[in-house]
């Protein structure tokens, strides 16, 4: 694993989506989903709206370092609260 700079925060990060994907296929055995509408304008599943939620997060962190270019712990918590919001009623 040389080729790779394994940090402190990428081990987080990748464990993180991994442990997510693993409670989402969990929750999706458990209760099936079903297409709903929210403030988003298209009908979406769990998955669709954790998968725009991963999406939504890369380009917060990128418009972050673009725009701020340190603290992206802040621009994580953003993430993460985007993400909620995009989850609960997106």
């Amino acid at each position: 694993m040389a080729w790779m700079a394994w940090t402190g925060p990428t081990l987080v990060f990748f464990s993180s989506i991994g442990i997510a994907l693993v409670i989402m296929t969990l929750w999706e055995i458990r209760s099936p989903t079903r297409l709903r509408r929210g403030f988003l304008p298209i009908s979406t599943t769990r998955g669709d709206r954790f998968f725009i939620s991963l999406l939504s997060a890369a380009f917060i962190h990128l418009l972050w370092l673009g725009i701020i270019g340190q603290d992206v712990w802040l621009a994580s918590l953003l993430a993460i609260t985007w993400a909620w919001i995009l989850m609960r009623w997106g």
